[in-house]
């Protein structure tokens, strides 16, 4: 008989789920964690989350929701610290975490679930001490990143690839997004296939949802997008609006849409007076070196007058900029899955995705959206111009934008998952790295 899990210890290290998405290192991973988190503790399953503490003035504790707790630890100084800088406090953080767990009764957790590679050599360490099996997410692999780097962008280091591997071995549950993901930990990092778990991420469907009735229903055209959300963001009734949310960096290839809108306008200019580029989202990974670099393309294309650059926001006004716009595009270089694709369709707003990674199971191409091979900007800007054009098969995207997203339930993430933490209590433990492994990334990461 499986035993019941009382409590989850998730760790996710360089980003809080108390953290506003968009900016920083904080994305679709802070989205998961929260939303999982919440539905696990409805469940009568609490969860702590620990990560590092940024700030002195954070407390200790705080709660997330009833049921869930942020426990921040002190663990270098107290400010962002760009991930590159983070693996030498990793033994401070992982020192931490066993703190507050030995404060306990033993067995306090039944479970850790770790989040991105970081959090997972805290985990390896905690599962030796607590005897409880261990089930990570990776969310991004270095392996996979290297292999599709945008200009400008930089390799992940050595000390990730093998601190990846590290992880890959000593993971009880390995959680991959997709069907890719998964292939890719087999091939890439040699997991086992028995201990890899496909689970999608979700979308909270009852905050990003459509404007229109008749189009939550699937029936009908889209009717012009004039209504309440274009007025609270004091968008133009008659505009053509795309919009690019998230990070700000070269990964998520916003340049791409900036440059396929200057193509758009190069070759039809009387679209100029309509045209809406949106860009949500704040600076992060190597973007922050040139905070303001997106404005300067914009000024150097000649477009500046067209772009609308707009910092993160709560779900519920994201929730309106998908509803507002006639289009959302997402030219990221690699994506473990797309949130963004997902949350855009749940709204009945229809995606043009580069054809890489998760956005091939987020996207169903020619159905809710449409899959673009490689980054060429002039591909972009014919895919958008046909959907300017032709407001037929806009609408007939649209509604099956709708039908897409209505099967990425958050609710459907947990069942999935209480499934795969029941399954990693039942197995045998898989036996942690060899003490060469440990002791060859511990001098990486501490040189």
């Amino acid at each position: 008989m499986s035993r019941r899990i009382n409590r989850v210890a998730t760790v996710s290290v360089h980003t809080s789920p108390l953290d506003q998405p968009g900016t920083g290192d904080a994305g679709g991973m802070n989205v998961y964690i929260v939303e999982v988190a919440k539905r696990l503790a409805a469940r009568g399953v609490e969860v702590d989350v620990f990560t590092r503490a940024t700030s002195r003035d954070l407390p200790p504790v705080a709660e997330l929701a009833p049921g869930v707790l942020v426990r921040h630890v002190v663990a270098g100084p107290f400010e962002e610290l760009d991930k590159t800088e983070l693996p030498r406090h990793l033994c401070g953080f992982t020192s931490g975490v066993l703190r507050a767990e030995a404060s306990h009764e033993p067995g306090h957790y039944d479970l850790l679930h770790t989040h991105y590679w970081l959090s997972g050599q805290a985990g390896w360490a905690a599962k030796k001490r607590w005897g409880v099996p261990l089930v990570h997410s990776m969310h991004t692999m270095a392996k996979v990143k290297n292999a599709a780097l945008a200009d400008g962008d930089r390799p992940e280091p050595p000390e990730r690839v093998l601190g990846e591997e590290l992880v890959v071995s000593s993971s009880d549950q390995l959680i991959a997004n997709t069907a890719e993901e998964a292939r890719e930990l087999v091939e890439l990092y040699g997991a086992d296939p028995k201990r890899v778990a496909r689970v999608n991420p979700g979308v909270d469907l009852s905050v990003f949802r459509p404007e229109s009735p008749l189009l939550a229903r699937g029936t009908g055209l889209l009717p012009h997008r004039t209504g309440p959300a274009r007025r609270r963001l004091g968008l133009p009734r008659d505009a053509y609006v795309l919009l690019f949310v998230g990070r700000i960096q070269p990964l998520k290839a916003p340049d791409v849409l900036l440059r396929a809108a200057a193509r758009m306008l190069a070759d039809d200019p009387s679209l100029r007076p309509r045209l809406v580029v949106a860009v949500v989202g704040g600076p992060s990974g190597s973007g922050r070196s040139r905070p303001e670099g997106l404005q300067a393309l914009a000024a150097e294309l000649g477009i500046a007058d067209v772009v609308r650059f707009e910092p993160p926001s709560p779900q519920a006004v994201l929730a309106d900029w998908y509803r507002a716009a006639d289009v959302t595009v997402v030219p990221s270089h690699s994506e473990s899955f797309g949130l963004v694709a997902v949350e855009s369709q749940a709204c009945g707003t229809p995606v043009v995705a580069a054809r890489v990674g998760g956005l091939r199971t987020a996207v169903a191409d020619g159905e809710s959206g449409i899959l673009v091979s490689g980054h060429d900007p002039a591909d972009y800007a014919a895919v958008l111009r046909r959907l300017h054009a032709e407001p037929g098969l806009h609408a007939r995207l649209a509604r099956g934008a709708v039908r897409r997203a209505q099967g990425f339930g958050w609710d459907a993430t947990v069942d999935r998952l209480l499934e795969v933490y029941t399954g990693a209590m039942s197995l045998p433990a898989v036996r942690l790295a060899p003490p060469t492994l440990t002791s060859r990334l511990t001098a990486e990461v501490t040189a």
